[in-house]
């Protein structure tokens, strides 16, 4: 079980490393200014659903912390919090092992407009956005919400599967116990 929840932890970290390091490579110049993935999140959300919505709270929490203090340096604690509250809050409505792939395309395409729309919220708080709310809707968060759904049905099966297997086998281990 340790070994799944490191692999998870080490998957993670390599997502996150990808997205500073390969992505802006990957994407076209024309489009670097609109799309801003966050692969991490995607797979946090699969942890939400799939297996447990508090480790998912504190994986967003830590990668989220991540995320504010080296890619995102003007405030520290936006992609935090909204990491963790919206993969908490997409735990909440969709929990279930055996979440079908419409209803877990559905969660990525509802956590992601959730997460954006509170980073929106936050900056317009601190006036660091003095764009409107269907400004940005257009330009930014239908275009990572595009990425998002594409990334979520390319790593649905593995995934799943992976989680799947993790529940499964704890499963059994209390069952036997």
């Amino acid at each position: 079980m340790k070994n799944r929840n490191v692999f998870l932890i080490l998957l993670l970290f390599l997502l996150f490393i990808a997205e500073g390091a390969l992505l802006p490579w990957l994407i076209p110049p024309a489009w670097q200014t609109r799309l801003v993935p966050h692969l991490v999140y995607i797979m946090i959300l699969f942890v939400s659903v799939y297996e447990n919505r508090h480790k998912a709270l504190l994986l967003g929490l830590v990668f989220g912390l991540l995320q504010d203090v080296i890619y995102y340096g003007v405030m520290i604690g936006q992609f935090s919090f909204t990491m963790g509250f919206s993969a908490y809050l997409v735990g909440l409505l969709f929990k279930g092992n055996r979440t079908p792939l419409p209803f877990m395309l559905f969660a990525v395409l509802m956590g992601s407009l959730l997460m954006d729309s509170l980073l929106f919220g936050i900056y317009k708080l601190f006036e660091l956005n003095h764009q409107a709310y269907s400004w940005s809707l257009m330009n930014h968060m239908l275009p990572n919400m595009i990425f998002h759904f594409v990334f979520a049905l390319v790593v649905y099966v593995p995934l799943r599967r992976f989680l799947e297997n993790k529940t499964s086998r704890q499963r059994s281990k209390e069952e036997t116990a």
